[in-house]
């Protein structure tokens, strides 16, 4: 079959599709390998990998991302996602020291609130803190919570809100610096990244006054350190027009409301084309698969190695550098399974090759 837009001619490769059908999906699993086809090599080659692997920002916002990663495998693409969920490191508030709290949340409620309140702070200046490790400026960013609510002498009234500070927010934390934390070349003073965050309601008489310990964190061990809200992807949608067997005119419309809006484009004589810009927004909700009338007209794809990245983020990083750091969490994983393979080989008697570890202490994936 072939296509009325211009798509890169690479992405007409069946084998780099996956066949999405009305109760089923086909070919999801590369055959791209050494020895499925005949006097073809498809060993890994690394100038290969760099000529097909291709990384462009689609959208970005203040606090969001969409871009696109072609020519890695959907596990190298999974790894990233998870990276980016559990394991970029942040700070978060660990431990919550209640000097009187006499509003009607419980301490310990009090503190969860608190924990999952994103921070402003680089955790590049600070170090892990182990439990046996002791506070200090270079492990441990203290804040101070102090909030009291009272009548407001001057309310009408008859006033809906005859109260002063009545709502405590995330905006009312304050960093309490510590050493030489004032020195540090902190981009801004540590504070919550949303202002409006509403942890408690008082009522006069009541206050709350704690003291706030945050420490850097992964998320994989809880979840108020993880660097995103969502991070996620899906393969990029493909759809193939049947010219063989072209849509009847007069159930045009009806072929593209079958379609994520924009994505079928309709001229005056019922002529169908693609909109390749408005192609990635298309669902797959398989609609049009639902309609005999369709039968043979459109072939529904996915592209097998194109993710479309969808990042969220919720913590001190840029959403566009949010990707660059999972990437050194990546090679920091690979550097350290490279330097167990190394132990194991000395352990057992064989030589290392000469040159296996960079000056920057990267891994050098070359060699014969």
């Amino acid at each position: 079959m072939a296509s009325t837009y211009s798509l890169p001619p690479s992405v007409f490769n069946p084998r780099r599709h996956v066949g999405i059908h009305a109760e089923r999906v086909s070919d999801v699993s590369s055959t791209e390998y050494p020895g499925h086809y005949p006097d073809e090599d498809h060993s890994w080659d690394l100038e290969k990998f760099r000529n097909n692997l291709k990384v462009e920002v689609k959208r970005l916002s203040e606090r969001s991302i969409e871009f696109d990663l072609v020519g890695v495998d959907a596990s190298i693409a999974n790894a990233f996602r998870r990276i980016l969920i559990a394991e970029v490191p942040t700070i978060a508030i660990e431990h919550v020291y209640v000097w009187n709290n006499t509003s009607v949340i419980h301490d310990e409620i009090l503190a969860q609130r608190l924990g999952l309140i994103p921070l402003n702070v680089d955790p590049s200046f600070f170090d892990f803190r182990t439990p046996t490790d002791i506070p200090s400026d270079h492990n441990t960013v203290v804040f101070q919570l102090n909030a009291v609510c009272e009548w407001d002498k001057d309310a009408e009234k008859g006033s809906e809100n005859p109260y002063i500070h009545d709502l405590v927010k995330s905006g009312d934390l304050k960093w309490q610096p510590q050493g030489d934390q004032e020195e540090m070349a902190l981009a801004q003073p540590p504070a919550p990244t949303n202002k409006e965050i509403v942890i408690a309601k008082l009522r006069p008489g009541q206050e709350i006054q704690v003291e706030l310990h945050a420490v850097k964190g992964v998320g994989k061990e809880h979840a108020k350190w993880s660097p995103v809200a969502t991070a996620s992807y899906r393969l990029h949608p493909l759809i193939v027009l049947n010219p063989a067997k072209p849509v009847p005119p007069h159930l045009a419309t009806k072929f593209a409301n079958c379609f994520s809006p924009g994505v079928v484009q309709v001229d005056r004589k019922g002529k169908i084309t693609i909109d390749e810009f408005n192609l990635r927004k298309e669902s797959m909700s398989r609609e049009v698969l639902r309609h005999p009338e369709f039968e043979g007209c459109v072939e529904l794809k996915r592209i097998r190695d194109w993710f479309i990245f969808s990042v969220e983020s919720e913590g001190p990083y840029a959403p566009e550098k949010l990707f660059p750091e999972s990437i050194k969490v990546m090679r920091e994983k690979i550097a350290s399974i490279r330097q167990a393979a190394e132990a194991l080989l000395v352990d057992s008697g064989g030589a290392l090759e000469p040159g296996i570890v960079g000056p920057d202490g990267d891994v050098q994936m070359g060699g014969t």
